[in-house]
């Protein structure tokens, strides 16, 4: 009894440890048990189905378990062989059909929303189309219909089908707005995915690459806002608004030729890199320094985490392929100028 419970005081201070770091696992922006639209609750409407049969089986298994060791124990001064059984159709018909209803049970269901999830939208008059190109590691936005491009920050309308076709630039990721509904992946060798969502509500939601995609695999965040109708269409307004530029001129310059060679502003610029337009209104800097406009904890003003991202890229995000700005020419004057001028560009909507 003494070496049981020593052996038990060893276990409970590793048992605790593992409780804590457990516990810090779940973030509530980013989980399936806080559906935000009809894929998502859908979803958890079948996870709760199977998770209410499997307790309804176990419970009837390791009832009737209990029962038969109770039932069917060994009595005191009992040494004769139990009368030996073999077979019962009954029994037998009985514990074959169970599960098989079970199974029908959670069958229909997932079938049918399989087939209605998977269901391609692209062609929908009504869905808002979005072309979403995974790169490494970050996210582009392009809608076909309004002739915007965006990256980090995904705007859609409440309550419309948001149809999304899915691609990579480079090697596979996954695209996955928990809130909203599940993932889908981005595949490699030009393969095309399509899936929609639905956002029920106003608010900002949390998506994640699924798919271990490299170093900075943790890091590729974005944001998905869920705006009324008359918002989304000011923003996609701002969005095509002229290009707005540094007010010095020779910074400005500066700017044209280096930055926007791979980035664009406005109708200006390249499309390597992610669309800068509007960048100081967005929730993040790079996807993982929080601006303090999101209201979350950790936050700080959107110019010092610009200036913290152009000084030294890499410390930020490793395997980003953002060349450091100072290897461009820029001092660290400019890059203050460059922080400060991209943490004003904000978009008006």
């Amino acid at each position: 009894m003494m070496k049981r419970w020593q052996a038990v005081k060893r276990l409970l201070p590793l048992m605790a440890m593992f409780a804590l770091v457990l516990s810090g696992c779940g973030r509530e922006d980013l989980s399936v048990l806080r559906p935000q639209g009809p894929v998502a609750q859908g979803q958890l409407d079948l996870i709760k189905l199977s998770i209410s049969i499997m307790i309804v089986v176990m419970v009837v298994v390791f009832g009737i378990a209990a029962y038969v060791l109770v039932k069917f124990r060994r009595k005191k001064g009992q040494d004769e062989i139990p009368e030996q059984v073999e077979g019962n159709h009954k029994l037998e018909i009985i514990w074959t059909a169970i599960p098989l209803l079970l199974v029908l049970v959670l069958a229909v269901p997932t079938i049918q929303k399989v087939f209605a999830y998977g269901a391609n939208d692209w062609n929908d008059p009504e869905a808002v189309k979005v072309e979403v190109t995974s790169h490494q590691f970050w996210w582009e936005f392009t809608y076909p219909d309004h002739g915007v491009k965006t990256a980090q920050e995904l705007v859609v309308p409440v309550g419309k089908k948001i149809a999304f076709q899915l691609k990579t630039n480079d090697v596979l990721h996954s695209f996955w707005v928990p809130s909203l509904g599940g993932k889908m992946d981005t595949n490699t060798e030009g393969s095309v995915n399509y899936m929609t969502l639905v956002a029920d509500k106003a608010d900002t939601y949390i998506g994640k690459c699924a798919e271990l995609c490299g170093p900075s695999h943790g890091f590729m965040e974005f944001r998905v806002k869920a705006v009324d109708d008359a918002t989304f269409e000011q923003w996609v307004t701002a969005m095509k608004a002229p290009a707005v530029l540094p007010a010095d001129a020779a910074l400005a310059e500066k700017f044209k030729t280096n930055c926007l060679s791979c980035h664009a502003v406005g109708d200006q610029g390249g499309a390597m890199g992610p669309n800068l337009t509007g960048i100081g209104s967005r929730e993040t800097v790079a996807s993982i320094l929080l601006n303090d406009i999101s209201g979350n904890p950790g936050t700080k003003p959107t110019k010092d985490n610009m200036v913290e991202w152009l000084m030294e890229p890499q410390a930020v995000k490793p395997g980003n392929t953002m060349p450091n700005p100072k290897d461009l020419g820029f001092s660290d004057e400019e890059i203050e100028q460059i922080a400060d001028y991209l943490a004003n560009y904000k978009l008006d909507y």
